[in-house]
Order: C-alpha cells, then structure tokens, then sequence
C-alpha cells in the first residue's frame, strides 16, 4: 500500500508542478487552487508513503519519478520541445530508479 501512496503523491506533485506554469505567478486563480492542493495532497500521501518505506527511498522515487513525469507532461502539454540529451538524462534517472528500488536492501527499517 505504501507504494500506492507513493506513486499517488508523484502523481499529485507532477500535477502541481504542471499547473504551476498555468498560474501565471499566482494570478490566474484554478491552476493557482491546483498548485496549493497538488502539494498538500503530495506530501499527505508522502508521509504515508513513509509509514514503511525508507525515508531517502521514498524521497529519492519521489523527486525522480516526478522529474520524469513532469517533463514528459510539459513536453505533450505545453508542447515544449525537449532536446534528445534532456531525454536521454530521464532514461539515466528512470535506471538509477530502477537499480536503487530492485536491489531490495535498503527498504528495510
């Protein structure tokens, strides 16, 4: 469950993170509503994440997945061209994820 709660508060933080170029410096008021909540609801669901999960894991899949995703949208939704290097980094991050998460030693508390 605790994985769940993990990939929910990625999902929140990306989300946030999105709309946070919508709200325009806090001006424009609903992506200004989605930023303030994305966040709270991240962390509620980071902290529950937390609950079993190591804190450096949760918050090292946290900070990478986030990164992955919250380029991946801007890229599809702001139709921002990302350079073959930027991507080519994300496959670094997404494998040093991967490696950090299988290895299953430091997921113990």
């Amino acid at each position: 469950m605790s994985w769940l709660f993990l990939l929910l508060g990625v999902l929140a933080e990306a989300t946030s993170h999105v709309a946070l170029k919508s709200a325009n410096g806090f001006t424009n008021p609903l992506p200004t509503a989605v930023v303030i909540l994305g966040h709270i609801t991240a962390f509620l669901f980071l902290s529950q994440a937390m609950k079993s999960i190591p804190v450096g894991i949760v918050h090292a899949s946290w900070a990478g997945l986030a990164i992955i995703l919250v380029t991946t949208l801007s890229s599809v939704i702001y139709n921002q061209h990302i350079d073959t290097k930027v991507w080519i980094g994300m496959i670094i991050v997404a494998v040093g994820l991967a490696v950090m998460n299988l290895s299953g030693a430091a997921h113990h508390h």
